[in-house]
C-alpha cells in the first residue's frame, strides 16, 4: 500500500447528509433571510434605543435587547464548542489527503508568503489612507471620556517583554492540552501540522486508526454546525439588534470620519481580493462574490470567522470548486493567522488615535507600528471583539493614553463585523489561488 491508500476511504460517513443539510439551507435562500435579519435588526435595535427616541427606558431596553441576542449567543457558543476539534481534524485530513509530505511541502512554500504578502498590503492600504485623510483631525476633544465608557474598556494586562527567541520556542506547544484549553489557535493549527506530519511519514497502516478518529471528529463537528446554522437567521437578528441598541446612531455619527476611512479601507482590500481572483485565480471575479455571498452575510453578522468556517470549506468546495485537502488546510489555517482586514482596521486605529492626541510618528515608529500589527493579527482568536483588544495592547508602546480605545469602543461592533466578512473573503482567496497554483491528483 502507498501513502497515498491511506487516506482513501476515510471520507466521513455523515459527510454527504450535513453537506445536504446546508444545501437545503442555501436552496432556501440563507443568503436572503440573513439580508433581512440584518435590516430587521438594525432597525430594531434603533427603534429601541435611547438615541433612536425610544419609548421604553434605556435599562427595559438593554433588558430586551438581551433576550433578543440569546439565539445568537446559543448560535456562537455552538460553533465555539466545536471550532478546535473541527480545526485540529480539518487540517490533520487536509495535509494528510495529498498523500506524502510532498504536498505539505508544496503549498508550504506558496501560502506563508501569500499570507505575509497580502497582510503587508492590507498595512500600507491602512496607513496610506488615515495619513491621506486625517480621520483624527475631526475630533474636536477626544480627552473627555465617560466613566460609562470607561468601564467598558478591554483589560489588557500589562505585558512582560518576552526575548525572540522565548517567542519562537512557545510556537511549538508544548502542552497541548493546555493551548485548547486556552483557545491559543495558532499553538493548535501548529500542533495539527505537525500531527498531520508525523501521521504521513510513518506505515498507512499504523496511521489509520487516527485518520479514522479525526475523520469521525471532523463528521461530529459539522453535525453541530448543521444545528447551529437552523438558528443563523434568528442568531443574526438578536446581535444586531443588540448592537444597534447598545450602540446607538449618535456613536456612528461622531465618528463618521474614523468609520469612513475603515470602510474604505475594507473596500480597497476587498477589490484587492478580485484582482488577484482576476490576475493569479484567472476567475471571474463577480461570479466569485456571488458565490461567497452567504459565508460574507454570516460573517458579516457573527463577527467570527470561525464561526463561518464550515460554511467557508463547503463554499470552497462545492461553489469554488477548489480541492478538499486545499480547502481543509487553507480554511482552518486562514482562519487563524490571515487577518487581513483585521490588520488594516488596527493600522488605522493606531494613527487615527496619534492623530486625536497629537502624537507625531516618526517613519521608523510607522514601520514598527505595522509590523507589530502584523505580528498581532497573525495567531488572533476569530472570535468577536479581539480585534479592541490587541489593539488596546498596541497602542499602549506608542503613548496612546488607556482611555484612547473607549474613543473607538462604541463603533467597534460595526466595524469587527465588516472586517471579518472581509478576512473570511481573503481565505476563501486564499484558497482559490492556492487550488490554481497546486495540482492535486
Amino acid at each position: 500500500m502507498n501513502k497515498s491508500d491511506s487516506t482513501q476511504g476515510l471520507q466521513p460517513l455523515g459527510t454527504n447528509r450535513q453537506v445536504q443539510r446546508l444545501d437545503y439551507l442555501i436552496r432556501t435562500r440563507l443568503w436572503a433571510q440573513i439580508l433581512v435579519a440584518i435590516v430587521l435588526g438594525i432597525g430594531v435595535g434603533l427603534t429601541l434605543s435611547p438615541t433612536g427616541g425610544a419609548l421604553v427606558e434605556e435599562t427595559t431596553a438593554n433588558t430586551i435587547a438581551a433576550w433578543l441576542a440569546l439565539p445568537g449567543r446559543l448560535f456562537l457558543s455552538l460553533i465555539q464548542m466545536v471550532v478546535v476539534p473541527l480545526v485540529l481534524s480539518s487540517i490533520i485530513i487536509g495535509i494528510t489527503s495529498g498523500g506524502n509530505t510532498n504536498f505539505l511541502r508544496r503549498i508550504g512554500l506558496r501560502i506563508a508568503p501569500y499570507f505575509i504578502a497580502t497582510t503587508i498590503v492590507a498595512v500600507v492600504i491602512g496607513a496610506s489612507l488615515a495619513y491621506k485623510i486625517q480621520p483624527g483631525q475631526y475630533i474636536e476633544h477626544a480627552a473627555v471620556v465617560t466613566s460609562q465608557s470607561l468601564t467598558e474598556l478591554p483589560v489588557v494586562e500589562a505585558q512582560e517583554q518576552v526575548p525572540l527567541p522565548d517567542r519562537i520556542v512557545t510556537i511549538i506547544p508544548a502542552n497541548p492540552t493546555s493551548a485548547i484549553l486556552e483557545r491559543s489557535m495558532f499553538q493548535i493549527v501548529v500542533f495539527a501540522i505537525l500531527i498531520a506530519i508525523a501521521l504521513v511519514s510513518i506505515k498507512p497502516e499504523r496511521a489509520k486508526p487516527l485518520l479514522d478518529l479525526c475523520v469521525s471528529l471532523q463528521d461530529v463537528s459539522m453535525k453541530v454546525v448543521s444545528w447551529a446554522m437552523v438558528l443563523a437567521p434568528a442568531a443574526v437578528f438578536g446581535l444586531l439588534a443588540q448592537i444597534s441598541v447598545q450602540s446607538g446612531v449618535d456613536a456612528l455619527l461622531g465618528m463618521s470620519a474614523y468609520v469612513g476611512t475603515v470602510l474604505l479601507g475594507l473596500l480597497l482590500l476587498q477589490i484587492f481580493y478580485l484582482v488577484i481572483i482576476t490576475i493569479l485565480a484567472g476567475r471571474n471575479p463577480l461570479a466569485f462574490l456571488s458565490n461567497i455571498r452567504e459565508v460574507q452575510l454570516l460573517a458579516f453578522s457573527t463577527s467570527s470567522s470561525a464561526a463561518v468556517m464550515p460554511l467557508s470549506m463547503r463554499t470552497a468546495e462545492e461553489k469554488l470548486q477548489v480541492s478538499k485537502p486545499i480547502s481543509q488546510f487553507v480554511i482552518p489555517l486562514g482562519a487563524t493567522v490571515n487577518m487581513d482586514g483585521t490588520a488594516l482596521y488596527q493600522v488605522i486605529a493606531a494613527v487615527f488615535l496619534t492623530q486625536v492626541y497629537g502624537i507625531d510618528l516618526t517613519l521608523a515608529q510607522l514601520v514598527l507600528l505595522s509590523a507589530t500589527t502584523v505580528g498581532a493579527s497573525i495567531g488572533a482568536p476569530s472570535t468577536p471583539g479581539v480585534g479592541i483588544v490587541i489593539l488596546a495592547t498596541i497602542v499602549q508602546g506608542i503613548g496612546v493614553p488607556p482611555e484612547g480605545i473607549a474613543l473607538i469602543l462604541g463603533v467597534d461592533r460595526i466595524l469587527d463585523m465588516t472586517r471579518t466578512a472581509v478576512n473570511v473573503s481573503g481565505d476563501l482567496t486564499a484558497s482559490v489561488v492556492m487550488n490554481k497554483w497546486l495540482t492535486i491528483k
